[in-house]
């Protein structure tokens, strides 16, 4: 198979990378830089690119890497401090800039170059960084420059290296796919076979192979990630599976009920499904709590312990299946890269679990590939393009305490908000939309009388990886209707704002 390695230094956009090369129809892998020159030689990647990361390559206690990987014979690219790795350690010399670049660059393209074919002359590009390379490595030109960044590319052709200062993986790089696709398939000689079908197949025979006849309990939410991963259990291992739905009481109003119909007894997959009702234990647990991770992990241990109780109750379980996928694992901050949140399958799991292991079988895939092996997997439409919803539910999208009536008025500002979403006919364009409660109580007017009440956000958000994000325009006469709704249905509720923060700085939740 056609393998192409990202080798993690440490930066948020690792993830990324790998969703891009995907893209281009190639299976990629992140590892850490920590693993060694034997066991990429082992690994026999096609091409290898080095990630950006926050540090300085002329610090000592910066991540490097054996010089000897730039004599193997497989195609580098460098991004960010990977290019400057590459420049450092073969010659060439990193300093601080005078000037730092950060955001939308406009970059002047050597397009004769292998990596820029297809480029345009001047482009833009993302930049971030404060360090530049000021002197290029022996047998090294130029491909690229701004103002201010006098080596924004260099390539050593006969060597197979390649390296920017930009992050061409990102959106905002009008022209960056472009480049990933011509390193990957015109420099590594990839040929863009990795297709879902093969993922679908290959997993269910290895996880058919792996439990043999061991006992499954499946964490199934009834999202997209836990149902796909469900279904995929499902063929595997058919009735060796059972699968236990927790209703924290932190669900969309409904959501519940709705799970049960399409995974319970009356459903049209062959399960075993357990429905555990345990919003009042979570309120317990969850009261006076305001710390967004201390919520979190909460959340997560007591999703555990709910399901070690239900393993016990059906005697002896070898395994637990979760959907984590690859957003939820960098955003925990596994590996070297820094932590944004723990999500409640990933960073949140306590340090005891009574189970043989847990499997994960997205653990590899974005949500765009998770849906596309629902859809694989003969998932309905309505299932697979299912909002996207987290394992902590709505804790994370109440701001401060968690409490029976908050959880009510979220889930109906939320509803009103999906309603007037799909009436418009906008549904099917945004990769995110909800209604958040803030902690934030502020004075109005309702009739004659004062009130002193909580502010709902709207949040919507254009993305196709879930690793970077823009606020959708959504038509101010849709805002509008959804506010006056809100106010006027949902008790406690004053203000209605709508969040124009992009990802990153912001995250696409809000706790």
């Amino acid at each position: 198979m056609e393998k192409i390695l990202v080798l993690d230094f440490g930066g948020q956009y690792n993830q990324l990378i790998a969703r891009r090369v995907r893209e281009c129809n190639v299976y990629c892998e992140v590892w850490p830089y920590t693993k060694t020159i034997e066991e990429i030689k082992e690994y026999a990647p096609m091409g290898i690119i080095f990630t950006g990361g926050p540090n300085s390559v002329y610090d000592e206690s910066s991540p490097h890497y054996d010089e000897a990987i730039f004599s193997l014979g497989i195609p580098i690219l460098g991004i960010c401090y990977g290019s400057q790795l590459m420049a450092y350690e073969l010659g060439g010399a990193v300093e601080t800039a005078k000037v730092s670049e950060y955001g939308h660059t406009e970059v002047d393209i050597d397009n004769t170059d292998a990596l820029f074919h297809g480029v345009s002359e001047r482009t833009v590009a993302w930049m971030s960084h404060t360090d530049y390379i000021s002197k290029l490595p022996a047998g090294f030109k130029a491909t690229a420059h701004t103002p201010v960044c006098p080596v924004a590319a260099m390539s050593c052709p006969e060597k197979k290296l390649y390296a920017v200062q930009f992050h061409p993986e990102v959106n905002h790089s009008r022209e960056g796919m472009t480049m990933l696709r011509n390193f990957v398939i015109r420099i590594c000689g990839c040929h863009g076979l990795w297709r879902m079908d093969s993922f679908v197949e290959t997993t269910i025979k290895n996880l058919r192979e792996k439990i043999g006849k061991g006992k499954v309990l499946c964490a199934l939410s009834g999202g997209v990630d836990s149902s796909v991963a469900a279904v995929l259990l499902s063929k595997a291992v058919g009735k060796q599976l059972t699968c236990v739905f927790v209703d924290h009481g932190l669900l969309r109003k409904n959501e519940g009920d709705e799970v049960e119909a399409v995974f319970g007894p009356n459903g049209p997959y062959e399960l075993n499904f357990i429905r555990v009702n345990a919003q009042e234990r979570y309120y317990a647990r969850l009261k006076g709590v305001t710390e967004p991770e201390a919520k979190r992990k909460i959340i997560g241990e007591e999703f555990i312990r709910i399901f070690e109780e239900e393993a016990k109750k059906i005697g002896a379980v070898d395994y637990l299946v979760q959907g984590t996928i690859y957003p939820d694992v960098i955003e925990s901050g596994l590996g070297k890269s820094a932590v944004i949140k723990s999500h409640h399958n990933v960073g949140g799991l306590p340090s005891v679990v009574d189970f043989k292991e847990i499997i994960e079988p997205l653990r590899m895939l974005f949500k765009d590939e998770v849906r596309k092996a629902g859809r694989e997997l003969g998932i309905p439409e309505k299932l697979v393009f299912r909002q996207p919803f987290p394992g902590p539910g709505l804790g994370i999208r109440i701001v401060g305490e968690v409490t029976a009536d908050k959880v009510r008025i979220v889930q109906d500002a939320d509803f009103i908000y999906r309603d007037e979403i799909a009436r418009a006919g906008l549904d099917k364009g945004l990769g995110q939309y909800f209604a958040a409660l803030t902690n934030m109580r502020s004075v109005g007017v309702m009739g004659d009388f004062r009130t002193y009440d909580y502010a709902v956000v709207l949040r919507a958000v254009n993305t196709t990886d879930f690793m970077t994000a823009d606020a959708a325009e959504i038509p101010y006469a849709v805002l509008n209707k959804v506010m006056t709704r809100i106010i006027n249905e949902v008790k406690g509720v004053n203000r209605v704002f709508y969040d124009l923060t992009s990802k990153p700085p912001g995250t696409i939740e809000f706790e």
